[in-house]
Formats: structure tokens, C-alpha cells, sequence
């Protein structure tokens, strides 16, 4: 009795610190202590969880004694494969990372779930209908994070389409939900457990098949999607085991989860719906033939001088700084800008990067000052007085067409106005595409010139040139 309330106060408290651990996670200045109260908060569920297991044996089911050990092997293989992982993983490989544990927490559901499904014990039909909708959605968290995974890291480097793709996917989706019922209907005979196969395998090619066609410009807002199913999934298993622990934790990171794609799908100017079916990417290209005139090189030693001699200087960063591992070279000459009185500001785009936050993390881990980074709608109507706008690796989200081109794949999403400065610099490796494979008509403007190069060579270069002026 005791062991059970125990428990049951365990769970309030863990589900406390979940939800007050989230809270903290909203802001960059207290993400880091947020992370840490919820850790401790699963810490206490599962250890409430054994101390009813330890209970259980002591009252006479010795049988647990070899699933109690199978489970500390696994929490000690984990804890030590992710500890070893997240210390060696570099901040590009960041959203490869996020998307794999993503998966991982909707592939635990969805096992959690197996189990449940593949025993004889009876369940009422709500029990099962709930265990079998999280098992759905778990599965192609699963999936559908690994394929994300794999478009980020390179392994898949195109979306993978063909004609009635979206029929062959929603005969799949069906068949899929239609085995799901008849797992609750033959619950607990030898066909029940033949259908509980066909269904997870299903579910699993659902996964695969719903992500493949989608371009990888879309992938931080499906990271974010499969966020969202990853904790629906853990709140219905958590439902269906009466563990409160599960339900309130799962809840809080699927609606989270959820607001988070809406934000972002509203970022891009495009429903979700349009994200996973549009086969964005199709149009790559279109209008570029029509971009008036040329890119202009710059040298970074005069774009250093020049930004060391402006009143006013907002920086962009994209995915480009993180491939070089720059943004520590950045913030050295953030500071010496700052040091000759120029007014420094960071602007970020809600979907700059790989995944939601990439930027806030990469300045983070470089110790920017959280005063000086604001968001799309805190800046942009400052550019228009800004002297000079550094553009590094960034390439969609400044983009112009997105405001004129109606042609344009990107047409509506709303971007960064890095236009409207007097002069804007952008360093780029070469004249390629963005991720999305749009031509991007910033680079051809009167006011813009490219600085070719390693972010990291080029920054060097600045800082140095910068450092010259005060020798």
C-alpha cells in the first residue's frame, strides 16, 4: 500500500518538474537548468517504477528478478551510449542527433506498446483502441525520424517521388488502421497476434513512406512534427498503463510539439498539410533565368574594415557558419566590432538552420550575449536603418523573391529584410543554390557582395584585418 502511494506521489512530482523543467526551456538564460530539473523529474519516475517491481518481488514474484536485470543493463547501455555520443557530437551533426533521439522516443512507445498487444490478457476495448493508436503514431515517429536523419546527414541526398505516390500511401495508411482494428477486435487469439505483426509492419513502411518524398527544406518542421507524435504516442501508452507520469509528460511534449510546427509551417508561409504533400522542391530553380544583374565579389579584409567603420551591423547567421564550426571565430569579431563602438545585433529566422533553435544553440555554445539576438519580427523593420547586413551561410532566409516572385517556390514565406540594408555581405563557399534549390536574388542586388570562402578561413581574415587597424 505504501509502495503505491509512493508511487503515485512520485509520478505528481516527476510530472511537476516535467511541466516546470519545460517552462525554464523557453528561454536561452534558463534552457540549461530546464533541462536538468526535467532529468531529474525522469530520474524519479523511473526509479519509482522499480521501488514497485523491488515490491513485487518481495512479496513473492520472483520471476521479474530477470526483467529487473535486463532493464539496468539497457538503462546502463543507454545512459552510457548517449553521454558518450552527446559529448562527441559536433554542433552540425546537432539535428542528425535530435532527430535520431526523437525516434528512439517514439520507437520506445511503440514497443511499449507491442508488448502490451502481444500478451493474452484481456483490456476493455477503450485500453486497446488507445494502445493501438499510440502504437501507430510511435511507429512512424520511428520511421519517419530515421529517414529525416538520414536527409540531414547526407545519406539521402533527394526526395524520393513517384506518380500516385500519395494513393500508394493512403491505401498503406488504411490498411494499416484497418489491421489496427481488427487487433482490438481478435484481441487475444492466434490471429489477433498475425494481425498485430501486419499492423506494426505497416505502420513502420507508413513511416518511411510519408517522409521520403518530403525535400529537405522541410526538414525542420517535420523534426518538429515527429517531436509532437513522439509525445502524443507517450501520453496514450501512458493512458493506457495508468502511469500519470507517462500521460502528463507526453502530453505537455506533444501539444508543445505541435505549437512549435504550427509557429514554424507559419514561418514558411504554409500550412502542413502543404509541408508533407506539396513535393516541395519540384520548382527548384524557377526564374532564375530571369534574375537581373550580376554577383559581385568583395575581398573580407574591406568588408572587415568597412563593417569596423559603420554605426550599425546585424548579422545572419544559416547553416554554413555551423558546417565551419565559425561561430566562435564570429563572436571574436563581434567583439572587437563592438569594442569601436559599432551597434552589433544578431537576426534569426525561425527556420534558419536544421532544426527548430539551431542558431540559438550554435551562439549559444560561442557565448554570444542573449541581448544582442532577436527574432524575425523583433528586426526586421530594423534594417531598413542598418548600415551594413553580414549574411553566413544563410541563404532562403533572406531571399527577396520570397516577397516578389509569385513564380517562386518560396513565394509568401516571410524573410529576413537583409535587403533593405545599405550594404550587405554574404559569405558563401560559391555561387550554389540554397537547400531548397531556389536562386536566391539577394546576390544579384547593387547592394550586395559575396565574399567567397570557408566561413572559418573568412572570419579569421576579418578578425585579423580588424585587429590590423588597431596596431
Amino acid at each position: 500500500m505504501y509502495v503505491q502511494h509512493l508511487m503515485g506521489l512520485s509520478g505528481l512530482l516527476a510530472a511537476g518538474l516535467f511541466i516546470f523543467g519545460l517552462k525554464r526551456m523557453s528561454s536561452p538564460v534558463t534552457a540549461l537548468s530546464g533541462i536538468v530539473v526535467a532529468g531529474v523529474g525522469m530520474v524519479a519516475a523511473v526509479a519509482a517504477s522499480f521501488l514497485v517491481v523491488f515490491d513485487l518481488m518481495h512479496a513473492g514474484n520472483d520471476r521479474l528478478g530477470v526483467n529487473v536485470a535486463l532493464a539496468l543493463v539497457a538503462l546502463a547501455v543507454g545512459a552510457g551510449w548517449a553521454w558518450w555520443k552527446g559529448g562527441k557530437v559536433a554542433m552540425t551533426a546537432m539535428p542528425q542527433m535530435v532527430a535520431l533521439y526523437n525516434g528512439m522516443g517514439g520507437g520506445a512507445a511503440a514497443s511499449i506498446a507491442a508488448v502490451a498487444l502481444s500478451g493474452d490478457a484481456g483490456g476493455s476495448p477503450l485500453i486497446l483502441g488507445v494502445t493501438v493508436i499510440g502504437a501507430l503514431i510511435g511507429s512512424v515517429s520511428l520511421t519517419g525520424s530515421v529517414i529525416a536523419w538520414a536527409k540531414l546527414d547526407g545519406k539521402i541526398n533527394h526526395p524520393w517521388r513517384f506518380g500516385g505516390q500519395r494513393i500508394v500511401n493512403g491505401v498503406i495508411f488504411a490498411a494499416t488502421a484497418l489491421l489496427g482494428v481488427g487487433v482490438v477486435i481478435f484481441h487475444g487469439v492466434p490471429s489477433g497476434l498475425s494481425l498485430a505483426i501486419l499492423f506494426f509492419f505497416g505502420a513502420l513502411v507508413f513511416g518511411v513512406m510519408m517522409t521520403l518524398p518530403i525535400g529537405g527544406a522541410d526538414m525542420p518542421v517535420v523534426i518538429s512534427l515527429y517531436n509532437a507524435f513522439t509525445g502524443l504516442a507517450v501520453g496514450l501508452e501512458g493512458f493506457a498503463l495508468q502511469n500519470p507520469a507517462l500521460m502528463i509528460a507526453g502530453m505537455v511534449v506533444g501539444s508543445a510539439g505541435t505549437l512549435l510546427t504550427a509557429l514554424m509551417a507559419k514561418a514558411m508561409n504554409r500550412s502542413l498539410s502543404n509541408v508533407l504533400f506539396s513535393n516541395f522542391g519540384d520548382l527548384s530553380g524557377a526564374g532564375a533565368a530571369d534574375v537581373k544583374g550580376e554577383m559581385k565579389s568583395a575581398d573580407a579584409s574591406d568588408a572587415a574594415i568597412n563593417m569596423r567603420y559603420a554605426s550599425s551591423v546585424i548579422i545572419i547567421p544559416g547553416y554554413g557558419l555551423a558546417v565551419a564550426q565559425a561561430q566562435q571565430k564570429l563572436y571574436e569579431f563581434v567583439k572587437l566590432l563592438q569594442a569601436a563602438g559599432v551597434d552589433v545585433k544578431f537576426a534569426i529566422h525561425p527556420v534558419a538552420g536544421r532544426m527548430p533553435g539551431h542558431m540559438n544553440v550554435l551562439l549559444a555554445e560561442a557565448g554570444v550575449p542573449y541581448d544582442i539576438i532577436f527574432d524575425m519580427d523583433d528586426i526586421n523593420a530594423d534594417f531598413v536603418n542598418t548600415d551594413v547586413a553580414l549574411v553566413i551561410g544563410a541563404n532562403d532566409v533572406v531571399n527577396p523573391s520570397a516577397r516578389t516572385d509569385k513564380s517562386s517556390p518560396i513565394y509568401g514565406m516571410p524573410i529576413l529584410n537583409a535587403d533593405q540594408a545599405h550594404q550587405v555581405y554574404v559569405i558563401k563557399r560559391g555561387q550554389g543554390k540554397g537547400y531548397s534549390g531556389v536562386e536566391n536574388t539577394l546576390f544579384y542586388r547593387q547592394n550586395c557582395s559575396m565574399v567567397y570562402g570557408d566561413a572559418q578561413a573568412v572570419l579569421t581574415q576579418m578578425v585579423q584585418s580588424v585587429k590590423d587597424l588597431g596596431a
